[in-house]
Formats: C-alpha cells, structure tokens, sequence
C-alpha cells in the first residue's frame, strides 16, 4: 500500500502539469503524515481518492484519502499527505520547476489549503521545539526513568537495547526516474524494518497507526546498498513509538549519506485489534532522552487533539 499511495501521489502531480511542464517530473520531498483512521478489511476493495491541495513555489501537496466501500456508506481507513517537488531534466542537469498557482473553486478546496499551510507550520514548530530544553514536567519524568535504574531490582527494558539493524540490495527492478530507486519501495522496507523493530517491546501484535514523518534527503541509486537502523524511542500505554535511519552505501562503497529518516507509530493490539499495554522503555543518553521527549510531545499532542475533537463532536 505505501507503494501505491507513493506512486498514486506522483501521479496526481503529474497531472496537475501535464499541460504546462509535459517533461517535468517529481520527486517525494517527504510523507507530512499518514494517519490510520479505521482498521482495514482484508475482504474488500480499497478506493484511493487524490488531489492536489496546496501549491508552493516548486513543491506541492498531494492529499490521499483510503476509502472500503461498505454497506452503510464509504469506510474512512486512512488520511494520507506527500509533499512532492517538481524537477526537470536528470542527473546534474536536473533543476526545479515554478509551479503554476492553485485556482480554488469554493470554501470546501479553500479550508484544505489552510490545512495544508497548517501542517507545514506545525512542523516548523515541531523542528523548533525539538530543541528546547525539558519543562520541569518533562524534566521529572526523565529523571524518575534514570532513577529507577539505579534501583537495585530494576528489570525494565532500555532504549539503548531495543535496536535492530538490516541491510538491503537495490536492483534495476526498482528503478523510478532514470538510476534511481522508486522512494516507495524504500519506505515499504522502512515500515517492514520498523514493525519486526516493535516486536522487540510489543507482547502481543504491533499493528501501526500512524506514519508520523518521513523524510527523503538524497536519492538512492541502482546497486546502492541500504542500511536500515529502527529503534524505538518511546511507548505509552498502547503505542510505540519506532524511528528508522536509512544510509545508502554506494556500490564502490566510495560514499555514504543518509536518504530517508522515519518515524513511525504503533498499537499493540490483541486479536481482536483490541489495544494491550506494553512495558515502559529506559533511555540512558542525552540522544535517547532527546529521542524519548520528541516522541512523547507528539503524543500528548495527539491526545489533545483527539480529546478535542470528541469534546466538540
């Protein structure tokens, strides 16, 4: 499904200046969000509904949304936003392309730019707040979470020990653009990655709920080898909270960079998707605190939000 909805949002951009830019092309820039509204049936079609919905200067936004269809209307699985940048021409020749401007038809087209203006300034915000210090709040519960290993019979489980590592091979199968990998198959194998990664503190089934954020920093290319480092940063009482680290190593191993950062959220679920608690985890670095803040702000704002939305509903 990341797959699809990866090339579903090219698709869309693509036609947005197919009359303008016939030779442009795009690249994703970086997944804003996806968030699982409903659990899927296995059993039925999944209509993929895209539009464009926000025009920067080079970039767009592609908003998808994941419908089954159900004997008592459409079922709302999913909410889906890419930011996608507009390119023309490849290799060092390759440069952006100015968009043309969004023509809005009513109020409905015109709330879903201020959503999508919204988004970007929340993870401006998000970017910012990263590096503030610990409130006194934040502050005592990291300070009770290094406290408590020091205790004698601690026995709880440390960030530092919940890691994994995987490598992949890429092939001309995967090929997008010319010598370069289709981002969806990595991000596919990102989400493959972090799911065995929540196994490591998830008792029962890790099922995700949300793609937080990922973000494409530099093309992978034919025959580059993938590295994939998941580690889970934080849980609450459900949920888990994993980031994966994606480095492309070149085929004469002559140059490294990092390509893609993910964060991705997860629901420890009983058979019957029913959520399970899961155990507390330990950070024990600078890093792993910085990790374990970020994750857990995200979280209580997504509460907020959540309990907001049924106050008014």
């Amino acid at each position: 499904m990341l797959e699809t909805l990866d090339k579903i949002a090219e698709e869309t951009a693509l036609a947005y200046v197919a009359e303008s830019h016939p030779h442009a092309r795009f690249v994703t820039a970086a997944i804003d969000s996806i968030r699982v509204r409903n659990a899927p049936d296995v059993g039925r079609d999944m209509h993929l509904l895209a539009r464009v919905n926000y025009i920067g200067r080079t970039s767009l936004e592609v908003g998808v949304r994941i419908e089954q269809p159900g004997d008592d209307g459409p079922h709302h699985v999913a909410s889906c936003y890419f930011t996608m940048v507009a390119r023309s021409g490849t290799g060092d020749d390759a440069e952006s392309i100015e968009l043309a401007p969004l023509r809005y038809e009513d109020e409905y087209e015109l709330r879903r730019e201020r959503r999508a203006i919204k988004r970007r300034a929340k993870y401006r915000d998000a970017q910012n707040e990263a590096v503030e210090p610990p409130s006194r709040e934040e502050y005592a519960v990291l300070q009770d979470l290094h406290a408590a290993q020091d205790r004698a019979d601690f026995a709880g489980s440390l960030v530092r020990d919940l890691t994994t590592t995987s490598y992949d091979l890429t092939y001309p199968e995967h090929e997008n653009v010319p010598k370069k990998i289709f981002g969806g198959y990595i991000i596919h194998r990102a989400f493959m990655y972090s799911a065995m990664c929540a196994e490591l503190i998830a008792p029962d089934r890790p099922t995700v709920v949300a793609v937080n954020r990922i973000n494409f920093h530099h093309p992978v290319r034919i025959a580059d080898k993938l590295q994939f480092t998941s580690r889970i940063t934080y849980t609450g009482w459900s949920s888990v909270c994993v980031e994966t680290d994606i480095v492309r190593i070149s085929r004469d191993r002559a140059s490294t960079s990092l390509c893609n950062t993910c964060i991705f959220t997860f629901a420890n679920v009983d058979a019957d998707l029913q959520p399970r608690a899961v155990p507390p985890v330990y950070p024990t670095t600078y890093a792993e605190d910085a990790r374990y803040l970020a994750a857990s702000r995200r979280h209580l704002t997504h509460k907020a939000i959540v309990n907001q939305l049924r106050t008014t509903a």
